[in-house]
C-alpha cells in the first residue's frame, strides 16, 4: 500500500475514532455503521480522483458530491416535500428534514433519541468532518492541521454530552486516531525534527534515519515519536484525574444546575419546556408519544399536565425553583378545593403508557391527580403537584421514557354560579400570582380593563378575555409565528393578532394578573385522540399551554383563549356572563363540526366562526392533492432522469475517453493516433515522457506495460508511421490503412497485461482524464490574461480622451 493510500485510510479510521464521541448525545449507535459506510466510500472516492489525478478542488468537489448524492437517496421521503420531482425533493425535502432534525435537537434531553432528523444531522456532520480532515491530511499533505476539525467535532460533542464516566474513553479513541495520523504521514516527517534520539539504527540503516532495517525494525525517530504520543496522550487523561481542582475541563463535565439540589432535598429549577413546544406543533412526522386508556366520562376534556409556569420575569414565563419531596402514597388536597364542588367531583384512573423514545423528565398526568402509582425514582412538588424525575447518577435523571403508570384524579365540575360566586382568594395566593415585572407594557393592562370593561367580577373578566382571544378579537392561530421573549412579546401579539398557544396562554395569564386575578400557565397536552379499540393516542401536536386561574372553593381552573380547531372549551367558561344571553357557545359547535370524522360539509360557504378560527379551505386542497391515482408523468420522468444522471456519474470518465478515442482515430492522422496510443499507455501506467523519441517511447510502453509480441509489433508499427511522417520529405504521402486498428490492439494488450482491480481502474478512472483539467486551466489563465489585457488597454486610453 502507497503513502498516500495509508495516509488516507488513517483520515477516515481518525475521524471515526472521534465520531464515537458523539454516541453520548444520542440512545442508540446505529447511526455509527451508516456515517463508517459513508466515509469510507468519500475517502474511496478522494482515493480515485487523486490517483487520476484530478486537480485538488475537483478531488474535494468530487467527495463532497458522492456524499450529498448517497445521502439524499438514504433519506429519500424522510422529510416532507412540498412539490413534485427530483428537484423538490433535494430542495425541500431534504431541506425539511434537516430543518426537522434541528428542531429535535432543541426538543429532546441527551441522551436523545435516534429521529431521522438528528440521524442526518449526525451522519453529515461526520462526513463533513471527514471531508476536512481527508483535505488537510491527504489532499493538501498537512496532517498536523488536520486535527483541528477533529478537535472541533470532539469539543462539541463533549461540551453537549456535559462529560461523564465514558468520556475519557472517548477522548482516548480521538486522541489514538490522531496521532495515527499524524504517525502514517512517513518517516520523513519525523526526520525533520532534529538530529536522532536514542541508538543508531541496526543492520546498516541510514544515518538519516528515515529507513527500515534489514529485519523491518522501526528506526529510532519513529519508536521516539510514537513514545512521544504514548507519553503525551497517558498525561493527557491522567493529570485531570491527579489535580480534581481543575474540573470541568476537556474531560470533566460541568454540573447543571439542575443536579445542584442532588436527589434527597433538592429543588425544581427554573426549567421552561416551552423550547420545544412550538417544534412540537409544526412536527412532521407526528408521532405518538403517549397512549392512555381512562375510565372518565368527559375523556374529551382530560388533559395530560406536566408542570406549572409561575413566575413571570419580563422575559419569560417559567417554574419558580421549589422544594421537592418524597411522593405521598396519597397526594395532598389540591389547593383551594372546597365544598360544594369537592362533593360533586368524580374520581376517575388513567393508565397511561409512554414511548421509548419519549424523555421529559416531568411525569404527564391529569389534574388533580389524588395518586400515582408509577415505577422508578421520582419526586413531588406540591404547589404545581407535579412529578419530576430523580437523579440517578452522574449526568443521569429518571424520566419518562418507555414507562407505564396509572393516575387517579379528581373530575371537577365547577358550574359559572359557582365560579361568580367564588370569595375572594387567600391574600398569600393573590400575593405570589399576580406579580408582574415592572417593565412589562402599559398596553397589556389597558388592553384587559378595556376587555372586562363592565364585567363586575372575576369570573366574568376571565370568559371576557378568553372571549376576545378565542371568538371576537380578530386572533388568528398561526404555529409558524416567533414566540418571542421580553416584555414586548405580550405586545406585539396583541397588536399582530396572530400566534400559537403559547401567545394565548402567556397573554391571558399576564392580563389576568394586572386585573388582580392569580394566574399561571399550564404545559401538557390536549386529551388527544380516541382509538377504536378504547385507548387514547397523544401525539407531538397535542403539545399545549393553556392558562389557569385561581378561584377560591375550586382551585385552579383551565381556561382556553387558543382558537384552535378540536380545542373545547370548558363548560363553566361558556357564557360570557351568567345571564341568559349565551354569545360564547358558538365555536364550540363549528369547531367540533371542523372535525375529520363528520365527512365533508354539505353546504359550500364557510361559516364566519370558522373563518374566525381559521379553518376555511384548508381541507379541500389536500384532499384533491391526495385523491390521484400516483405520481404524474413527470414526476416520474424527474425521477428517471435524476436515476440516469447519479448512475451515469461514475462512468463519464469512461465514456469521456470512448468518446475521445473514436474521435481521434477517426481522423486518420498518423500524430493523433500516436498521442491517443500514448493517453492509452498512461492510463495502464505508463507516464508520459515527451523527450523520448517515438522509438524510445514505443520500447519504454512495451516494456512497462508488459505486452505480448504481437500487441508490441503494432506499438513498433504506429511509432515507425509516426518517425515517417515527422521526417519524410516534404511532399511525400504516408498511407497506414491499419493505424487505428493498431493502436486498439495495442489497448487491448495493456488491459490484459494488467490485474483484474487495475484494470477496472484504467477503465472508469482513467489518468489521462487530467487533460480536462488542464484544458480548463490553460482557459481560465487565457480569459483572464485576455481580461486584464484589455482592462489596461481602457485604462490606458482614458487619460488621452480626458485630454481632449
Amino acid at each position: 500500500m502507497s503513502g498516500r493510500a495509508k495516509l488516507t485510510l488513517f483520515a477516515a479510521l481518525a475521524t471515526l475514532l472521534t465520531s464515537w464521541s458523539l454516541n453520548a448525545l444520542v440512545d442508540s449507535q446505529g447511526w455509527l455503521l451508516q456515517a463508517a459506510l459513508l466515509l469510507a466510500v468519500q475517502s474511496a472516492v478522494g482515493a480515485g480522483a487523486r490517483r487520476v489525478p484530478l486537480a485538488r478542488t475537483l478531488t474535494v468537489a468530487a467527495q463532497a458530491l458522492m456524499s450529498l448524492l448517497l445521502l439524499a437517496f438514504l433519506y429519500a421521503g424522510k422529510g416532507e416535500s412540498h412539490g413534485d420531482g427530483p428537484l423538490a425533493y433535494l430542495v425541500t425535502d431534504f431541506g425539511a428534514l434537516f430543518g426537522q432534525g434541528v428542531r429535535d435537537v432543541g426538543e429532546f434531553a441527551i441522551p436523545a433519541p435516534l429521529t431521522d432528523g438528528i440521524k442526518l444531522l449526525l451522519v453529515s456532520g461526520v462526513l463533513l468532518i471527514g471531508l476536512l480532515v481527508d483535505a488537510l491530511a491527504v489532499t493538501l499533505r498537512t496532517a498536523a492541521a488536520a486535527g483541528l476539525p477533529l478537535l472541533a467535532l470532539y469539543s462539541v460533542a463533549s461540551g453537549l454530552a456535559g462529560g461523564g464516566g465514558a468520556s475519557w474513553f472517548s477522548f482516548l479513541l480521538a486522541g489514538c486516531g490522531y496521532l495515527m495520523l499524524l504517525l502514517s504521514e512517513g518517516r520523513d516527517r519525523l526526520a525533520q525534527w532534529g538530529r536522532v534520539f536514542g541508538a543508531a539504527p541496526r543492520r546498516g540503516a541510514a544515518d538519516s534515519g528515515l529507513a527500515n532495517g534489514a529485519g523491518g525494525q522501526a528506526t529510532a525517530p519513529v519508536k521516539f515519536g510514537r513514545r512521544i504520543g504514548a507519553v503525551t496522550l497517558g498525561l493527557a487523561l491522567a493529570v485531570p484525574a491527579v489535580l480534581p481542582s481543575l474540573g470541568g475541563g476537556l474531560l470533566g463535565g460541568t454540573q447543571d444546575a439542575e443536579e445542584s439540589g442532588g436527589g434527597v432535598g433538592g429543588t425544581i429549577s427554573a426549567v421552561n419546556p416551552l423550547v420545544s413546544l412550538q417544534s412540537n406543533l409544526n412536527a412532521q412526522d407526528n408521532r405518538v408519544i403517549l397512549k392512555y386508556r381512562t375510565n372518565s366520562p368527559q375523556q374529551a376534556e382530560q388533559y395530560l399536565r406536566i408542570l406549572a409556569l409561575d413566575e413571570f420575569n419580563g422575559v419569560k414565563w417559567e417554574a419558580s425553583g421549589r422544594a421537592l419531596v418524597d411522593v405521598p402514597e396519597k397526594l395532598p388536597e389540591p389547593p383551594g378545593l372546597r365544598a360544594p364542588v369537592s362533593r360533586s367531583a368524580v374520581e376517575v384512573t388513567t393508565s397511561i403508557s409512554a414511548a421509548d423514545y419519549y424523555t421529559q423528565r416531568y411525569l404527564p398526568m391529569p389534574y388533580p391527580a389524588t395518586s400515582v402509582n408509577i415505577g422508578g425514582k421520582w419526586r413531588f412538588e406540591p404547589a404545581g403537584r407535579t412529578l419530576v424525575g430523580d437523579q440517578l447518577g452522574r449526568d443521569k435523571f429518571q424520566n419518562v421514557q418507555g414507562a407505564e403508570y396509572t393516575v387517579r384524579s379528581l373530575l371537577l365540575k365547577p358550574t359559572a354560579q359557582q365560579l361568580q360566586n367564588a370569595p375572594e382568594p387567600d391574600p398569600a395566593v393573590r400575593e405570589e400570582y399576580t406579580k408582574l415585572p415592572d417593565n412589562l407594557p402599559t398596553v397589556v393592562a389597558e388592553t384587559a380593563r378595556q376587555v372586562t370593561q363592565g364585567a363586575k367580577d372575576d369570573y366574568t373578566r376571565a370568559v371576557k378575555l378568553q372571549d376576545y382571544f378565542a371568538v371576537n378579537g380578530g386572533f388568528r392561530y398561526n404555529t409558524r409565528t416567533a414566540s418571542g421573549t421580553g416584555p414586548q412579546a405580550v405586545a406585539r401579539f396583541l397588536a399582530d393578532k396572530e400566534g400559537f398557544c403559547v401567545h394565548f396562554a402567556f397573554s391571558m395569564a399576564a392580563m389576568s394578573r394586572s386585573l388582580g386575578i392569580p394566574a399561571r400557565v399550564a404545559v401538557g397536552f390536549t386529551p388527544g385522540e380516541k382509538q377504536s379499540d378504547g385507548n387514547v393516542n397523544v401525539s407531538m401536536r397535542d403539545a399545549h399551554a393553556w392558562p389557569e386561574l385561581y378561584f377560591e372553593g375550586v382551585g385552579w381552573t383551565r381556561f382556553e383563549p387558543t382558537p384552535r380547531s378540536g380545542i373545547n372549551i370548558p363548560d363553566y367558561s361558556r357564557a360570557q356572563t351568567p345571564a341568559t344571553q349565551p354569545s360564547a357557545p358558538a365555536p364550540l359547535p363549528s369547531q367540533s363540526a371542523a372535525q375529520p370524522s363528520t365527512g365533508p360539509s354539505a353546504t359550500p360557504e364557510c361559516p364566519p366562526n370558522l373563518k374566525k378560527l381559521g379553518e376555511c379551505g384548508a381541507a379541500a386542497p389536500a384532499q384533491s392533492t391526495g385523491a390521484g391515482g400516483g405520481p404524474s408523468v413527470t414526476t416520474v420522468l424527474g425521477w428517471a432522469a435524476l436515476a440516469v444522471a447519479v448512475l451515469g456519474l461514475p462512468l463519464l470518465p469512461m465514456l469521456w475517453r470512448t468518446r475521445l478515442r473514436a474521435r481521434r482515430l477517426a481522423t486518420g492522422e498518423v500524430l493523433t493516433a500516436w498521442r491517443e496510443l500514448g493517453d492509452t499507455a498512461w492510463d495502464a501506467g505508463v507516464l508520459p515522457d515527451e523527450a523520448l523519441s517515438p522509438r524510445r517511447a514505443a520500447s519504454r510502453i512495451v516494456d512497462l506495460g508488459r505486452l505480448d509480441p504481437e500487441p508490441a509489433a503494432a506499438v513498433h508499427r504506429v511509432a515507425g508511421a509516426v518517425e515517417r511522417a515527422l521526417y519524410a520529405p516534404p511532399g511525400a504521402e504516408v498511407s497506414y490503412p491499419e493505424l487505428a486498428d493498431d493502436v486498439l490492439l495495442a489497448r487491448t494488450g495493456l488491459l490484459a497485461s494488467a490485474d483484474r482491480l487495475p484494470r477496472l481502474r484504467i477503465l472508469l478512472l482513467p489518468r489521462s482524464a487530467a487533460r480536462v483539467s488542464w484544458a480548463l486551466s490553460a482557459r481560465r489563465s487565457a480569459i483572464a490574461s485576455a481580461v486584464s489585457t484589455r482592462l489596461t488597454a481602457a485604462r490606458l486610453r482614458l487619460p488621452l480622451r480626458g485630454r481632449g
